[in-house]
């Protein structure tokens, strides 16, 4: 059986889609999954679904879309030992996933491991891995789940590390002179993530790099510009020395570029 949270929620058994397609038990398997092999307490299943505002028949409601999720899983499994499981432990529920996949725990041993490889130099291997993690990705988490507070945690912590696996997958492709090639997707990204100071140093560095001056100088003038109508700040130290290796044509930014590895 394979769980799928990076994106929309899809449970598939041999080839098979069998996504509950009820919204609250939905819901209840999504947390389940993300907290596989964890006991999950009722009280932490009543506040995913109702927060604050349970209604009074809250622990029975929610007794009842687990026993529809057991039955689910009985009727596609037979109880296999490589099936994953849902069992009763005080006091709530663990989803015990034997031999099935979860994509976010995938994704998160890939980007554990292009990163431990991009600190250790191996550049290729590690954009390699890294590209991988990130193909795992099919829209934002949980895009088909109604989420509740606990959700909405687990969403949150899952888009920073799909962030953090693109700063270092671009750290490693600058690594390996890829300048040219990152150009259009920096410019795309930096359309989505106006406020991330790091993607448009890397921008500024690849037009730099590949001789287009002009353009990186007028990235910072554009970010400073945003920076300054939106939050009132000017560009951080680092994009400032950025700027100021690009007018006086020294090899800065490539080293600046360095610098934002360690800190992805």
């Amino acid at each position: 059986m394979k769980f799928t949270v990076l994106g929309s929620f899809e449970i598939s058994h041999n080839g098979q889609p069998c996504t509950p397609s009820a919204p609250k038990v939905r819901q209840v398997l999504a947390l389940l999954a993300l907290r596989a092999r964890q006991v999950v307490s009722l009280d932490a299943l009543i506040e995913e679904l109702w927060n604050e505002s349970p209604p009074r028949s809250a622990v029975t409601t929610a007794q009842t879309y687990v026993y529809q999720l057991r039955k689910g899983f009985d009727a596609l499994a037979g109880g296999g030992p490589d099936d994953p499981l849902l069992f009763t432990r005080p006091p709530g529920y663990t989803l015990e996933l034997g031999g099935s996949t979860l994509d976010a725990s995938e994704f998160d041993r890939l980007l554990d491991t292009g990163q431990s490889l991009l600190e250790e130099g191996d550049s290729h291997r590690a954009a390699d891995i890294l590209r991988d993690a990130l193909a795992l990705w099919s829209g934002p988490v949980l895009a088909n789940v109604s989420c509740g507070p606990l959700l909405r945690g687990y969403a949150a912590h899952l888009e920073e590390r799909r962030i953090t696996a693109l700063e270092l997958r671009i750290s490693a492709d600058i690594r390996i002179g890829r300048h040219r090639e990152l150009i259009p997707e920096l410019k795309s990204l930096v359309s989505v993530h106006p406020l991330n100071e790091w993607l448009h140093a890397q921008l500024i560095i690849a037009l730099n790099t590949t001789g287009r001056r002009g353009e990186a100088l007028r990235a910072y003038q554009e970010l400073r510009a945003l920076l300054n109508r939106e939050l009132g700040l000017d560009p951080s130290a680092e994009l400032q020395r950025i700027h100021q290796a690009v007018l006086t044509s020294d090899r800065a930014p490539e080293r600046a570029s360095e610098l934002a590895v360690s800190r992805a």
